[in-house]
């Protein structure tokens, strides 16, 4: 652990709650995109990971540098390379992969890097994701709450365009948990073939064959 006054902790998100549920207590932990550390620090002190992290913005790494945690600056993109195979554990990327500029060799990379991954990203196929742009707008990412002038998301994706690159990619989907807007698991809904119309939000725990 580095030095620095630790941060107060906050109560996790309720997507950020799942992604920690799926991950062993003292495994080893890359957090991609990690922001302000605030589920890092979760996972290093609640569930005593050996956790790494990297996040692009300079706020964000400042900000978990103060809680004491370890994490660099660097690009999903482009700075994954320098990591041995299953070098982790668990590889975690929350709310980013729509983000990025290549999701296929990101997602491979996660799987090189770790035994694990777990995944979460916003769905664009939810219901009220298409209203919006049946009426001629660009959907709200929810739940970050992302308009189209300030969203980061390039590759926008659906449950079912996630789930049809792990079959073309032969990865086994380990667990998978969907959200409604509230943030509550979307219960059967979620778990049969309207979960791609219904779910706000996707959660899936991933491996190799």
């Amino acid at each position: 652990m580095t030095g620095g006054v630790e941060a107060p902790r906050v109560k996790l998100r309720a997507d950020l709650s799942i992604v920690a549920d799926m991950v062993e207590g003292g495994s080893r932990v890359l957090d991609l995109g990690c922001g302000d550390g605030t589920l890092l620090d979760h996972l290093v002190h609640r569930k005593n990971v050996d956790g790494r992290g990297i996040e692009l913005r300079q706020a964000g790494v400042n900000a978990c540098v103060s809680r004491g945690l370890s994490v660099i600056q660097g690009d999903v993109d482009k700075d994954l390379e320098v990591y041995p195979d299953d070098s982790f554990d668990y590889v975690i990327l929350t709310l980013t992969l729509p983000a990025v500029h290549r999701p296929k060799e990101v997602l491979g990379e996660l799987l090189r890097i770790g035994r694990r991954a777990v995944v979460s990203f916003p769905n664009f196929g939810f219901w009220r994701r298409r209203l919006c742009a049946a009426m001629g707008r660009v959907p709200v990412t929810d739940p970050m709450r992302h308009h189209w002038h300030d969203s980061p998301d390039i590759h926008p994706c659906t449950i079912k365009d996630f789930v049809r690159l792990c079959e073309d990619l032969a990865y086994v989907i380990e667990r998978r948990v969907v959200l409604d807007r509230d943030g509550g698991v979307a219960g059967l809904i979620g778990r049969g073939p309207l979960a791609n119309l219904f779910g706000e939000t996707a959660i899936f725990l991933l491996r190799k064959t």
